[in-house]
C-alpha cells in the first residue's frame, strides 16, 4: 500500500509483530468514542489487495461491536449497539474507497456483530407470554425480564438478563435453518446501495457451545445471530455472478455444522472468477475467503 505496487506470492509468508507498519497491509482501528462503553478495543479492519492475472479486488477483513448488555437491546428497535455498528461499517467503506488508492472490487467479511431486532424477536417469540420485571434491591435498576405462557401453568419461556438470553426451544433457530428469524435480521439494509450479499442458508453463526460434545447447541447467553458473514460491492457480485461456463459453483455456508468450532462456526464462500474485465479466458481461477 505504501508503493502501490504488488508482490508475486510465492511459497508462504508470515507478517506479525506490529501489522500496522507492515506495508502489504492496511489496519486500523475505530476511533475510541465509537464505542466509549469499552475503555480498549481490538475492532476495525485489515485490508488486503490482491491481483488474479489483470482482476483486482480488495479482502477486507473487519470486526464490528458487540451488544453489551441483552437489556440495553431489547429496549429499542433498532438497538443502540445497531447504530454503533452501522456508523463503523459505514466509517470502513468510506476509508477502502477514498482518494487514497486506485477502487477497485472488493469483499469484506469477519464478525460484523450482527444481531437480530431484539425488540422484534421477543415480541414474536413471546407474543402470548406476560412479562416479569425483576429490579436490584439497592439500586432499583431493571437486572432481570422473565416471560412466562399466560396459561400453561404460567410456564417460564424467556429469561432476559444483561449476558443471559434463555429461551426454552433452541429448536427454533435451528429448524431450517432458522430461516424464519431472517426477517429479523435488518442491520445490512441500510447498506443496500452499497453491499451485496448471497442468500443465507445456514443457522446463526453465534453463540454456539464451547463444550466439544455440543458441537449444535446454543449458549444461553446472547440471542443466536448472523454475525460472521461474507458481503461485498456491486461490481464484486458482477465479478462472481457472471455465468462463464457449465462449471461455475458459488457456495456460501458454514463450516463445521456438526462439530465444536468454538463460539462461531466460521462461514466461508467460494466461487470460481475468470480473470480479465468478463472476458472468458482458458484458466479459472478460485478463490475461497474464510473467517
Amino acid at each position: 500500500f505504501l508503493a502501490k505496487k504488488y508482490k508475486k506470492v510465492t511459497g508462504k509468508e508470515i507478517y506479525s509483530d506490529t501489522l500496522e507498519s507492515t506495508p502489504m497491509l492496511e489496519k486500523e482501528k475505530f476511533p475510541q468514542d465509537y464505542f466509549p462503553e469499552c475503555k480498549w478495543s481490538r475492532k476495525g479492519f485489515i485490508r488486503t489487495r490482491w491481483c488474479i492475472t489483470d482482476c483486482a479486488f480488495d479482502l477486507v477483513n473487519i470486526h464490528l461491536f458487540h451488544d453489551a448488555s441483552n437489556l440495553i437491546a431489547w429496549e429499542t428497535s433498532p438497538s443502540i449497539y445497531s447504530g454503533i455498528r452501522h456508523k463503523a461499517l459505514g466509517y470502513v467503506l468510506d476509508r477502502i474507497i477514498d482518494q487514497r488508492f486506485e477502487k477497485v472490487s472488493y469483499f469484506v467479511f469477519g464478525d460484523f456483530n450482527f444481531r437480530l431486532d431484539a425488540k422484534a424477536v421477543v415480541e414474536t417469540l413471546c407474543a402470548k407470554a406476560t412479562m416479569q420485571t425483576v429490579r436490584a434491591a439497592d439500586t432499583n435498576e431493571v437486572v432481570k425480564l422473565i416471560f412466562r405462557e399466560s396459561d400453561n401453568d404460567r410456564k417460564v419461556m424467556l429469561q432476559l438478563e444483561k449476558k443471559l438470553f434463555d429461551y426454552f426451544n433452541q429448536d427454533v433457530f435451528r429448524d431450517n435453518n432458522g430461516t424464519a428469524l431472517l426477517e429479523f435480521d435488518r442491520e445490512l439494509s441500510v447498506f443496500k446501495d452499497r453491499l451485496y450479499e448471497l442468500d443465507i442458508s445456514f443457522p446463526p453463526s453465534y453463540p454456539y457451545s464451547e463444550d466439544s460434545s455440543q458441537g449444535k447447541q446454543y449458549m444461553n447467553t446472547r440471542c443466536p445471530a448472523w454475525c460472521d458473514r461474507i458481503l461485498m460491492s456491486h461490481s464484486a457480485k458482477e465479478l462472481i455472478l457472471k455465468s462463464e461456463n457449465d462449471e461455475k459453483i458459488v457456495i456460501y455456508d458454514h463450516i463445521g455444522p456438526n462439530v465444536c468450532m468454538g463460539d462461531h462456526k466460521p462461514v466461508f464462500l467460494s466461487f470460481r472468477i475468470a480473470a480479465g474485465a468478463g472476458k472468458p479466458i482458458a484458466n479459472v481461477h478460485k478463490c475461497c475467503v474464510v473467517q
